[in-house]
């Protein structure tokens, strides 16, 4: 009886493919984004695909005291938005220009991005979609995606559940990097619109909206379109035109600071480059907010304070500007093509 059990756990033996890994899964995978991937490198790149590590060129000859900026992050439960609509092709862009834009406002250009996909079973057309618009949005930005890691956690992630983070490095010159002391009474907040939610406050988005409606259907407040496609528009950076204008104004002197509006919304991020003593006068009617917002506040009963602490509101970066620099500043960014809209000031505390 014995040696029958022992035949029958030998007939039986596990594989990694058994316990739910699939190498050759990660290998079609590997096979198929190759070429993708590699329309992000430059000539800075020094090395292939599939190396234990990215090496990048780090000579800044053009620089006089070149700073390293990095920052890591995630699209939060947008990711659901997209699982459940079968939509993969844009959360990779979402994830590297909120990156972009985190950088950005510390001064620094993107140089390379590194990515980690993670999921309980490897779709590779899902990973491929995914990955695809990671490279999209690393060559819109001039950003190299020089590596990553495709991780298969059956018992982790159930369904198709998958996750998705990244980190970005770039760099900028100490001169010419915005700093939270430049900050001063009477500075303009100039405003440049978001697309949407971005990549924050999902949850709550979801809460509110699903619990009434589904992701595919069309809402007159909404122009037509569905719910679906409104929560998942691109995350948009704001590489060019910050770029454009620092080719006509000094950080420090002319733009002192700049703020990504994520979680903890305008005030919540745009203090964190105010010093102590000043605070924030947002004029919350200088703009009309993207439809999205309202129909997300409508469906949950959701209070003004509270949709302020969540969202961007419509608002996806802001420029603190002096004064005497704010008609220049948004003259600039008009012949650039780029909307802005002026939402307060900075005032004693």
């Amino acid at each position: 009886m014995v040696i029958e059990e022992v035949r029958e756990v030998q007939q039986k033996s596990l594989t990694y493919e058994k316990a739910g890994v699939s190498i050759d899964a990660g290998e079609e995978l590997v096979r198929k984004i190759k070429p993708i991937v590699r329309k992000t490198f430059n000539e800075r790149v020094l090395t292939d695909i599939g190396g234990f590590g990215g090496l990048f060129d780090g000579r800044f000859p053009d620089m006089k005291f070149p700073v390293l900026v990095s920052s890591t992050d995630g699209v939060g439960t947008k990711i659901k938005i997209a699982i459940e609509t079968r939509r993969h092709d844009t959360i990779g862009q979402d994830l590297v220009n909120h990156c972009v834009n985190d950088i950005l406002v510390c001064g620094a250009r993107p140089l390379f991005f590194l990515d980690y996909f993670a999921t309980g079973k490897l779709e590779v057309y899902v990973a491929q979609s995914v990955i695809g618009g990671l490279a999209k949005a690393c060559e819109e930005n001039g950003c190299a995606l020089i590596g990553g890691e495709t991780a298969e956690m059956p018992g982790i992630y159930l369904g198709e559940d998958y996750d998705l983070a990244g980190t970005i490095v770039g760099v900028a010159d100490r001169d010419r990097m915005f700093r939270r002391e430049n900050v001063a009474e009477g500075d303009v907040l100039i405003g440049l619109p978001s697309t949407g939610l971005h990549t924050n406050g999902y949850s709550l988005a979801r809460k509110a909206l699903l619990a009434r409606y589904t992701l595919n259907s069309p809402q007159a407040a909404l122009g037509g379109e569905t719910i679906g496609d409104a929560l998942l528009k691109v995350h948009r950076s704001y590489l060019r035109p910050v770029q454009h204008l620092l080719e006509q104004f000094d950080p420090g002197t002319d733009i002192h600071a700049l703020s990504h509006i994520t979680g903890g919304g305008i005030v919540g991020n745009t203090s964190r480059v105010v010093p102590n003593g000043l605070t924030l006068n947002i004029d919350w009617k200088a703009w009309s907010r993207p439809p999205i917002f309202r129909l997300i506040q409508e469906s949950g009963n959701i209070s003004e304070e509270e949709m302020r602490r969540a969202f961007n509101l419509g608002i996806g970066l802001i420029m603190l500007v002096p004064a005497d620099r704010a008609d220049a500043i948004e003259h600039a960014l008009n012949a650039f093509g780029e909307a802005s809209v002026r939402i307060g000031n900075v005032i004693r505390s």
